[in-house]
């Protein structure tokens, strides 16, 4: 069974963990269970894929991407087929943004930073976000953790 400490739930604003209630464990615990029961070989593989490859595939991706629209531009410019070249520039731009994300997802820089295996979880929204006005995913959140110390 995986411990839920390896998977910390995070908010939608990815500020921070969010601890899991007793009951919301053991239905974890309950579900893992039967995932493992189900397939063993797909949880397996799973539970040691690292989220990061993810995006160095999207990243290699955006890449080819990048290059083909090189390529649908120049030809766009010397066959003066205009239609051409300004869609090798869209697919180039379209490119050079989706690689952007993955990258900055990747590093941590985006909205879903991607945790280390072993890395500490990273500062919370109140340092994060000093002096300037939380989100409205970031009250919600510290609503929901008050409630939670209320009991």
């Amino acid at each position: 069974m995986v411990p839920v400490a390896v998977y910390p739930v995070k908010g939608l604003s990815l500020g921070g963990a969010v601890p899991l209630s007793e009951h919301e464990q053991r239905l974890l615990e309950q579900i893992e269970q039967a995932l493992y029961a189900e397939d063993p070989k797909w949880a397996n593989t799973v539970r040691i894929s690292d989220p990061r490859n993810h995006y160095k595939r999207r990243l290699v991706k955006a890449s080819i991407g990048f290059v083909l629209g090189v390529v649908l531009l120049m030809v766009g410019v010397v066959a003066p087929i205009i239609p051409l070249g300004v869609g090798g520039f869209v697919v180039m731009l379209a490119a050079c943004l989706w690689g952007l994300s993955s990258w900055k997802r990747m590093n941590g820089f985006g909205g879903e930073a991607v945790a280390k295996p072993g890395a500490a979880p990273g500062p919370q929204p109140e340092q994060r976000r000093a002096g300037r006005r939380p989100s409205f995913m970031e009250r919600m959140e510290e609503r929901w953790r008050r409630r939670g110390e209320e009991r």
